[in-house]
C-alpha cells in the first residue's frame, strides 16, 4: 500500500494555490491599510502581523538603530517593527542580528542571506550626481555595504547602480553628498 497523502496534498496545493493566493492578497489589501518596509527576512504581511508578538527584541540588536516600531495609531500593525531605509538605512549586516533575536518565525533568515532579500528599490538620479558634472566623488560606492555587486564606478568614475545586486538598504541615499540625494528609496510594490 502506497501513501497517497503527499500526492493528494500536492494536487490540492497546485489546484487551489493560485486561488488561495489571490484571495489572500485581496484580504490583505482590505485589512492592511498602510504598507511598512519590514526588517530582513520578514514573512509576507499577513503572516508577519500574526507571527510578530511585538516583543521588541529585534530593535536593540540592530547595529544601525534602523528598526522602528509602528505607533499605536497603526491599527493591527501597532507595535510591529519597520524600517525607513530612505531616512535611517539598514546596513545589510551579513549576520542579520534582528532575525536571530526574533523569538518567533516573523523574521527568518533567508536561505541565500541578503542575496535572497530586498527591502525595496533604489533609484539613481544622474542629473543630481556631481560626477556627471565632472567632479570626482566615490562616497556612495565606498559606503555601500554590499559592494560592487550593487554599486560600482564606470570607466569615467561615475556610479553604476546594479539592480540585481542591490538590496535597497538605503546607505547610498543617506551618504550621498548631494542635496537632494542622487539616490532615492522606493518600497516594493505589493
Amino acid at each position: 500500500m502506497t501513501d497517497m497523502s503527499g500526492d493528494r496534498r500536492d494536487f490540492f496545493r497546485r489546484a487551489f494555490g493560485d486561488a488561495f493566493e489571490r484571495l489572500s492578497k485581496a484580504t490583505e489589501t482590505k485589512i492592511v491599510q498602510q504598507r511598512y518596509v519590514r526588517p530582513p527576512g520578514a514573512l509576507p504581511e499577513m503572516g508577519f502581523l500574526t507571527a510578530c508578538t511585538r516583543c521588541g527584541a529585534c530593535a536593540p540588536v540592530c547595529p544601525a538603530g534602523a528598526i522602528l516600531h509602528v505607533p499605536a495609531r497603526g491599527g493591527l500593525a501597532a507595535g510591529t517593527p519597520y524600517l525607513e531605509p530612505g531616512r535611517i538605512p539598514c546596513i545589510a549586516c551579513p549576520e542579520m542580528p534582528c532575525v536571530t533575536a526574533c523569538p518567533t518565525d516573523a523574521l527568518t533568515l533567508p536561505a541565500e542571506g541578503w542575496l535572497g532579500h530586498r527591502l525595496g528599490r533604489i533609484e539613481f538620479h544622474p542629473d543630481r550626481c556631481i560626477t556627471f558634472q565632472g567632479q570626482p566623488c566615490e562616497v556612495c560606492v565606498t559606503s555601500c555595504p554590499v559592494g560592487d555587486t550593487a554599486l560600482a564606478l564606470d570607466s569615467e568614475g561615475r556610479p553604476v547602480l546594479k539592480m540585481e545586486g542591490c538590496v535597497a538598504c538605503g546607505v547610498c541615499v543617506r551618504d550621498c553628498i548631494t542635496i537632494p540625494s542622487s539616490f532615492s528609496f522606493h518600497p516594493l510594490e505589493s
